[in-house]
Formats: C-alpha cells, sequence, structure tokens
C-alpha cells in the first residue's frame, strides 16, 4: 500500500518530527490499509479502494492541534473592504452628478441612485463592527 503511506507522509510533512507523530502516523497508515484491504474483499478494484480510502480520510487539523501546530489564521479584510465600499461609492456617486449636471442640469435625480449606492459602505461598515 505504498500509495496511502504516501499520502500520510504528505499530510505529516508539515508536523514537526517527533516520537509522538510517528507513532500516530503509523496507527494511521495500519488503519487505512485495513480498510484498504476490507473494500478489496468487498470487490473493489485496489486503485478505487485506495482512492475511497483517502477520500474518506479527509485532512489532520484535529490531529495537527493535538500536538501543537497552529493553524493559520485568516488575515481579517475587512476594513480593507470597507475603505473599498466607500471609495468605490464616493466614484460612482460623482459619477451619476456629472451626468445628472451634464446632461439634465433643470432636474436633480442623482439622489435617487445615491441612496442606492450608500447601502454598500453602510453594510461594509455593519460588517467591520461585527468582527472587530
Amino acid at each position: 500500500m505504498k500509495s496511502v503511506k504516501e499520502h500520510v507522509d504528505e499530510l505529516f510533512k508539515r508536523i514537526p518530527e517527533s516520537q509522538e507523530k510517528e507513532q500516530i502516523k503509523q496507527e494511521i497508515i495500519e488503519n487505512l490499509e485495513e480498510k484498504v484491504y476490507d473494500l478489496i474483499a468487498q470487490g473493489k478494484e485496489e486503485e478505487d479502494a485506495i482512492n475511497k480510502t483517502i477520500i474518506e480520510f479527509g485532512d489532520i487539523d484535529e490531529i495537527e492541534k493535538e500536538l501543537g501546530i497552529a493553524q493559520p489564521t485568516k488575515k481579517n479584510m475587512t476594513k480593507l473592504d470597507l475603505g473599498f465600499s466607500i471609495w468605490g461609492s464616493v466614484l460612482i456617486i460623482a459619477l451619476f452628478i456629472f451626468i445628472n449636471l451634464y446632461y439634465t442640469p433643470k432636474t436633480i435625480w442623482f439622489v435617487y441612485p445615491t441612496f442606492a449606492v450608500l447601502w454598500w459602505p453602510l453594510s461594509m461598515f455593519y460588517r467591520w463592527l461585527r468582527r472587530k
């Protein structure tokens, strides 16, 4: 079962070497190989059994937590999103004002789409507050 061992080695490559890591890795390999043999005994082909076993196993996030490996944190982009939405809204509103004053200066209509455009930064502001 070289393919199962290679997959497990790939999953554990980020974890620093230790006795505990080797024990867990060996136990996982044995369990996965046993599952592959069971699937082959049920009539699956070897390649299909290996693929199904690997897919069902998933990832090792919980094992990494147990071994003390820090998970990468997601960067908080809400402040950038808020700034982008404010500047984008300002530009869109400025475009409406220009179009309104250039083509129909006697009728002021740019106010109506302005209310619709202002929902974008407002929603980003509340998102930023919630994540803060």
